[in-house]
């Protein structure tokens, strides 16, 4: 029946699965060592790595609150140092004007300030510091006084002062003065470029306030009517800056962003629906008044007589409708009227005259005729004029006489 010595015949599965519980058993132990051993150092690790993570977290959280417990803040800047550098230069000055008293029974006067405004020292020569300001900051003083950066106090005298260029120069003791002002050009200067503000607006009390902003224009001209009759009496060359000026800033700095001076702060359009529109003069066109006030006292100018404009002011239109200029004059001046008895009435000019060439040198606009009148005649020299008049070119020669 099958069977063999009365047993079953040999099961070749019967011991398959004693031969891998040993191996698993062994496994199971090797395992448990293992977790024993290196998860407590795994989790040592991961504690401290933790740790340093929130302590981070917590001190960047700490760094983003005001607490003056652990927050230490130092924020310099170019601008910073600029004003640092040049604030010491820039000073106060008061118009002191003496006027009979009402509150005496006797016969007297008594000083009263008539007016404040700001001054850049720009010249020491070991015994006086020279201050450059506005003419209209100190027109009528009887007296001037100068406060320093530190609030220090010191009497002033005016060496001269310009009507035209709104230009003056005082002179003070040196003795407390430690610096002056580094001299830039305003040749270079370009539309867009920053330009920071230095001075006293609306008076002392907002002393060595600074402003920042851009060149927003060079090389502009604005009409100026002195004797308020309507009749511009001359062209003031300014620089527009948006930095803001305002009363009292007028006579301050108008500085680079080396810190040197390129223009004297003077006029500001004060109107409702203008803002953002302030003057100075350009330090090159200031420079040599300022030598000459400082040495003479007033400055002597050709003079020619006429009240003339830049002809890109009049609409390329009109060049040919109005004054019938021909095609190939690109720029000029128009003359608009003219003084009796001036060299220009001497000479024939009339109203409406284009002037192209003095000396054979163009003029392209009012700029360009200033600059050869003042910076390469004298008083007395012949000028030889070319100009169109009904569109007929011309040539007439003047004698130049003196501005007054």
């Amino acid at each position: 029946m099958g069977y063999y010595n009365n047993h079953y015949p040999p099961n070749p599965h019967r011991n398959k699965g004693n031969r891998w519980l040993v191996p698993l058993l062994l496994g199971v132990v090797i395992g448990i060592l293992l977790v024993s051993v290196a998860l407590p150092a795994v989790l040592d690790s991961n504690l401290v790595s933790n740790q340093q993570g929130n302590q981070v977290a917590d001190n960047s959280s700490n760094n983003g609150e005001s607490n003056p417990s652990y927050m230490s803040v130092d924020i310099t800047t170019q601008i910073t140092d600029i004003v640092q550098q040049v604030a010491p230069t820039v000073v106060g000055v008061t118009n002191i004007q003496r006027q009979n008293s009402l509150w005496q029974q006797q016969e007297g006067t008594e000083a009263t300030e008539a007016g404040t405004g700001s001054g850049v020292i720009y010249k020491h020569d070991g015994e006086h510091a020279y201050i450059v300001s506005n003419y209209h900051v100190v027109e009528g003083a009887d007296e001037l006084e100068i406060v320093l950066y530190d609030d220090t106090h010191v009497e002033a005298e005016l060496l001269g002062g310009d009507l035209f260029s709104d230009l003056a120069v005082l002179r003070m003791d040196g003795s407390a003065i430690d610096q002056t002002i580094e001299m830039g050009t305003s040749a270079t200067i370009k539309v867009g470029e920053p330009a920071i503000a230095i001075g006293n607006p609306l008076g002392h009390m907002f002393a060595g306030s600074v402003t920042q902003g851009i060149i927003s224009g060079t090389q502009r001209t604005i009409p100026q009517d002195f004797d308020y009759d309507g009749r511009a009496d001359w062209q003031a060359e300014v620089i527009q800056t948006d930095a803001a000026i305002n009363p009292g800033n007028s006579g301050g700095a108008l500085i680079n962003m080396e810190g040197q001076l390129i223009g004297i702060n003077s006029m500001k359009i004060n109107q409702e629906a203008v803002e953002g529109i302030g003057f100075s003069i350009p330090i090159d066109v200031a420079r040599p008044i300022i030598d000459e006030l400082e040495k003479d006292g007033s400055v002597t100018r050709p003079f020619i007589g006429v009240e003339i404009y830049s002809l890109d002011e009049v609409p390329q239109a009109e060049w040919k409708e109005t004054l019938n200029l021909p095609s190939e004059v690109e720029g000029g001046v128009y003359v608009w009227s003219i003084d009796p008895v001036s060299p220009a009435d001497q000479a024939g000019l009339e109203r409406l005259d284009v002037i192209t060439h003095l000396d054979d040198v163009a003029v392209l606009n009012m700029i360009d005729l200033r600059k050869i009148l003042y910076q390469e005649k004298e008083v007395g020299d012949e000028v030889k004029i070319t100009y169109y008049r009904d569109g007929e070119k011309q040539e007439t020669t003047l004698k130049l006489g003196v501005q007054r």
